[in-house]
């Protein structure tokens, strides 16, 4: 009988959970005996308590769980009287201790959804797309007590097709986590690992994304607003207002000929409505009403009434990737 290897995950997002499924079902040298993760949230109409995604896989697993509203000394002591061998963190939202980030004796190692050390931070995934990037990936990293700084063993690239929108790159992304950890587990778990130090010229940092983000800056090139109504789709949503109301993009595109002012309204007889940009067209191709449904334009015309020529008012975006970050 093998003696498997003891892995300890912390983590909190569905993202991982490809990952951590592949761990317990393909790797013979070790198995995911216990899992730390975030508390159960309020959400819902009802706001009832509810686990996240790793937990209810955790649960359903028969795995040791831990949800402290910030790890501290007592994890520390658990993980060592089990005897963790390797530590394992993706998506979990706590910066950890050094002394959690040494208790093991193969390590402690994070999947970061970026090729760092572009994209430090919580919104990787959207703003890669919100930012017009053709690629990105998945990096694993030594963890050490600064945000995403840690050394980088391997990285797995993911190509952002047009079509991609938030969620449906967040799933590639969490797909590509299984080769990266498929060819790097054996020496993860050895502790013989080739690492490379981030270029600290090279970095930049993401934010946390706000409900304000989901207000569209008609300043921006029409084709940077495409991404980020892609990125935003699933949440904060992409909006623009008219009359005070607010109207929630769906589908769009970006035309190239510039012949209408940031934020003036066109709107053809053939049910086309175009908004001006910063540089070129946005063309829209569904937009939704409060207590509506996201209908294609020529349908949502028919009943919400937009006069030709008008103007919209906006305002800037805030920054979504900075180069220091406080």
């Amino acid at each position: 009988m093998i003696n498997k290897k003891k892995i300890a995950f912390c983590g909190s997002d569905e993202i991982a959970l490809p990952m951590v499924e592949f761990i317990q079902s393909s790797i013979q040298e070790a198995e995911i005996i216990s899992v730390l993760t975030q508390p159960d949230r309020r959400s819902g109409r009802g706001r009832n308590l509810k686990q996240n995604e790793i937990k209810a896989w955790a649960t359903k697993n028969h795995l040791e769980i831990k949800s402290p509203v910030k790890p501290g000394i007592d994890e520390i002591y658990r993980f060592q009287e089990l005897g963790i061998d390797l530590v394992l963190v993706m998506a979990y939202g706590h910066l950890l201790s050094n002394q959690f980030l040494n208790l093991a004796p193969s390590g402690c190692y994070n999947l970061h959804a970026s090729l760092l050390p572009a994209y430090r931070g919580a919104s990787p995934i959207e703003t890669a797309i919100a930012s017009g990037d053709q690629e990105t990936g998945v990096s694993l990293m030594r963890m050490v007590k600064r945000m995403d700084a840690g050394p980088v063993i391997d990285q797995e690239n993911v190509s952002i097709h047009k079509q991609d929108t938030g969620s449906l790159l967040r799933e590639k992304l969490s797909k590509a986590c299984i080769p990266l950890i498929k060819r790097n587990i054996s020496k993860l778990l050895l502790g013989n690992v080739e690492e490379t130090e981030q270029d600290e010229s090279k970095v930049s940092y993401c934010r946390k994304l706000q409900k304000e983000d989901a207000f569209l800056d008609f300043a921006l090139p029409a084709n940077l607003l495409v991404s980020r109504i892609r990125a935003f789709k699933h949440w904060p949503g992409s909006i623009f207002f008219h009359d005070e109301v607010p109207l929630r993009i769906g589908k769009c595109e970006a035309l190239a000929h510039q012949d209408l002012a940031p934020g003036a309204i066109e709107v053809l007889d053939n049910g086309y409505l175009r908004i001006g940009t910063g540089k070129g067209i946005l063309n829209l191709l569904e937009v939704q009403k409060p207590g509506g449904r996201m209908l294609p334009v020529a349908d949502f015309l028919r009943g919400y009434s937009i006069q030709n020529g008008s103007l919209l008012a906006y305002t800037s975006n805030s920054p979504l990737v900075f180069k220091n970050f406080a």
